[in-house]
C-alpha cells in the first residue's frame, strides 16, 4: 500500500462526504422549518454509516445537530 496515495485518496473522499452531507442537512432542515416540522430550537441527533466494500464493518458516528 502507498501511505501517501492512500491518504490523499481519504481525504479526498472524507471532503466530499462532508461538501455533500453538509449540503444536505442544511436543505432539509430548512425545508423541515418551512414545513412547520421543526421549530428551530431543536437538538437533532444524528448517525451516520459509512459502509466501504471490502472491509467486514461499517462505520458508524453518532453525534447531535443543535439548531440554536
Amino acid at each position: 500500500m502507498d501511505d501517501d496515495v492512500f491518504n490523499m485518496s481519504l481525504r479526498k473522499f472524507l471532503k466530499k462526504l462532508g461538501v455533500t452531507a453538509q449540503r444536505e442537512i442544511e436543505a432539509r432542515v430548512r425545508a423541515g422549518l418551512a414545513e412547520g416540522a421543526l421549530s428551530g430550537n431543536e437538538r437533532l441527533a444524528a448517525h451516520a454509516t459509512i459502509v466501504i466494500d471490502g472491509l467486514a464493518t461499517p462505520i458508524t458516528v453518532d453525534g447531535q445537530i443543535a439548531l440554536e
